[in-house]
């Protein structure tokens, strides 16, 4: 079994009333890419906090690189680098003395400081822009200097709160080359939090779902998908929706159905679509449900998103 990086069990977290957490459990291998994926609300963040030192659990245990988040939190935070959700970058200073404080405050020599800060202007592309002030940085040059900030102490684990957060496409996929760079390249272990379906999918070994404080699935992008059913047949019409679903599922080669009433849809999981099409549209037949648009799709990760957390708004 591959060393644990990261590993948690039974956190819990609240605010008076409110559970941000409610027994999360994890356990990250060593050199990989895990994603925590989650509606806004669902304890992304509460939970990189108490991994990183910042946050108190209110029961609960936890371990980075080995070491004990609230009795060797000196430990752990010497083996971590983090990037927050929300840009924190004084505008004030350029993006040279941002790097170079950083090293300061970890206490590395002035020559290791300036061999990391080479190496790391290069790494994020920002040689042109290092010595002007932060406050002329585009979004996605600040989103590359806190990248930058977060490896200067070469951390074993690198926590990415929404790195992409605000992002346009572009720069998304600078990102997105950056990290693979670090785990693949120098085979550093990264934890990101993101509500991106296409983010996780493009580059995590291992996703977990997290909604209302709890996991509530996980696996790699691919074991969570095949969970689903192989093909997924989405229907849309007006009438008896409710007769039609009924009548859908029972057919024996029908793994699952969900509607979506927002779009008046209806998502029939099944074995094999391009087999299956012309039955379950047949279903609808003289039931008082008119289809009006079908469509036939492997499912992604975002069916499952949506399967274990629902379609409703949420704050």
């Amino acid at each position: 079994m591959a060393e644990l990086a990261i590993t948690a069990r039974g956190l819990t977290k609240q605010y008076g009333a409110v559970t941000a957490l409610d027994g999360i459990d994890l356990a990250v291998s060593s050199g990989t890419v895990y994603a925590l994926l989650g509606p806004n609300g669902a304890g992304k963040t509460t939970t990189i906090n108490i991994l990183t030192t910042l946050t108190r659990p209110t029961t609960g245990e936890a371990t980075v690189c080995g070491h004990d988040v609230l009795r060797q939190a000196d430990q752990v935070r010497a083996c971590i680098g983090v990037t927050f959700q929300d840009i924190v970058l004084d505008p004030d200073l350029t993006g040279r003395e941002v790097l170079d404080i950083h090293g300061r405050l970890y206490r590395q020599p002035g020559a290791l400081r300036r061999r990391r800060l080479a190496e790391l202007v290069e790494l994020v592309q920002l040689g042109d822009a290092i010595d002007r002030r932060v406050r002329t940085y585009s979004g996605g040059m600040k989103r590359r200097l806190e990248l930058a900030r977060g490896l200067m102490t070469e951390p074993r684990v690198l926590f990415l709160d929404e790195p992409t957060q605000g992002l346009d496409p572009q720069n998304r996929v600078g990102i997105w080359g950056y990290i693979r760079e670090l785990n693949r390249v120098r085979g550093l272990t990264l934890l990101l939090t993101t509500h991106y379906m296409d983010e996780a999918e493009a580059l995590a070994s291992q996703v977990g779902i997290v909604d209302r404080g709890r996991l509530v699935a996980e696996g790699t992008p691919g074991e969570l998908v095949a969970t689903l059913g192989a093909d997924v047949i989405r229907v849309r019409g007006q009438g008896e929706q409710a007769h039609f679903v009924a009548e859908v599922a029972r057919l024996p080669f029908v793994v699952r159905v969900e509607t979506d009433a927002a779009d008046a849809m209806v998502l029939v999981y099944v074995d094999s679509g391009s087999r299956r099409l012309v039955e379950v549209v047949g279903a609808a037949s003289g039931n008082g449900f008119l289809v009006e648009d079908v469509t036939l799709a492997r499912p992604s990760l975002g069916d499952v998103f949506l399967h274990h957390t629902g379609r409703a708004l949420r704050d």
